[in-house]
């Protein structure tokens, strides 16, 4: 039988001096028994793939508001996509590839239904503003979870909280295992949505950048696999997970492509469909204010201690896109 210690030993023996050990942890928001087999990170990880936030990530949008095929990406396959990008990086580097894993599996359970789109309009009406990092700490602190003592959240370690705040934005990760899911979110949707976007005609492969497919290749996994090589490369021995200068430059230049030629395409978002996304969470937010008492039991008892318009925007966020829209019908038609 492995036993936990005897892989905390392991980690300590072979993992590089810049990972993070679990036996060496911050800690959790508050003190539990350790389990016997699995790292406090495995123990991370597995809380996160069995929550109901993880489940729904298969029913919300990527990018595409409404894809016509089974092909198309969805939050959940995004996450795992970024899980095994950052695996490979971590595995490479002698980092800890579970607690790069549990970052990478918690990084988007706060998104809203529509992908960017809803989180925009979110932001736009609640009080506070909307940040789908932000919310996800709130999921995992406070809506996923209930202890026998009352106490809420699924308590994960101070390290994977970190991980998942700072996933996007200007601040970076503590640990070099969240500063790779960091990189790795951005390598894994750059890609993919380049992937969809020819699949459906958006863009064909002859209009991206030249310089940037010379240098990072002209298929999906080439390219990728040019952006992971890069990043082991110029991280390997340092402080510090970063691509190098010129790999940099160019998946920053495919990333301004996107946002110019397919994130803000009318093909892709067509105006009726962005019109419907913003009346259908816009006309849910408000019925929910008006309506506290049609809340789900559990999120309307918290009310008292974190108010009626936090609630609502918790319900709306956790939505997936179906369930709002037939919520929607269901109410307005």
């Amino acid at each position: 039988m492995i036993l936990r210690e005897s892989v905390e030993q392991r980690e300590n023996e072979m993992l590089s001096t810049f990972a993070a050990k679990s036996a060496n942890s911050m800690g959790r928001r508050y003190d539990e028994e350790k389990c016997k087999v699995r790292t406090e990170y495995q123990r991370d990880r597995d809380r996160i793939i069995h929550s109901k936030a993880f489940r729904r990530l298969m029913h919300k949008t990527q990018v595409f508001l409404a894809p016509e095929g089974d092909h198309y990406r969805t939050r959940l396959t995004h996450t795992i996509e970024v899980s095994q990008i950052a695996r490979t990086i971590a595995r490479a580097l002698s980092l800890n590839e579970d607690l790069a894993e549990a970052i990478a599996f918690g990084h988007d359970l706060g998104h809203t239904p529509f992908g960017h789109n809803g989180e925009e309009i979110l932001n736009s009406i609640h009080e506070g503003g909307f940040s789908h990092n932000l919310q996800s700490i709130r999921v995992v602190d406070v809506l996923e979870g209930k202890r026998a003592d009352g106490k809420r959240g699924l308590n994960l370690t101070a390290e994977v909280r970190d991980g998942i705040k700072n996933h996007t934005g200007s601040k970076q990760p503590i640990t070099l295992e969240g500063q790779i899911v960091k990189i790795s979110d951005r390598i894994a949707y750059i890609n993919h949505d380049i992937d969809d976007a020819i699949r459906s005609g958006i863009i064909d492969l002859s209009v991206l950048p030249k310089e940037c497919i010379n240098v990072l290749g002209s298929t999906h996994s080439s390219r990728i696999n040019a952006l992971i090589l890069d990043l082991i490369q110029n991280s390997d021995g340092k402080d510090k997970i970063s691509l190098s200068a010129k790999f940099a430059s160019h998946m920053d230049k495919l990333r301004t492509f996107m946002f110019e030629n397919v994130y803000h395409n009318s093909q892709v978002k067509k105006n009726e469909d962005v019109s419907k996304v913003d009346e259908i969470i816009k006309d849910l937010y408000e019925f929910y204010v008006e309506n506290p008492k049609q809340l789900p039991e559990e999120l309307s008892a918290m009310i008292p201690e974190f108010s009626l318009h936090e609630m609502v925007k918790d319900h709306i966020a956790g939505m997936t896109d179906r369930y709002a829209i037939q919520k929607h019908i269901e109410l307005f038609t």
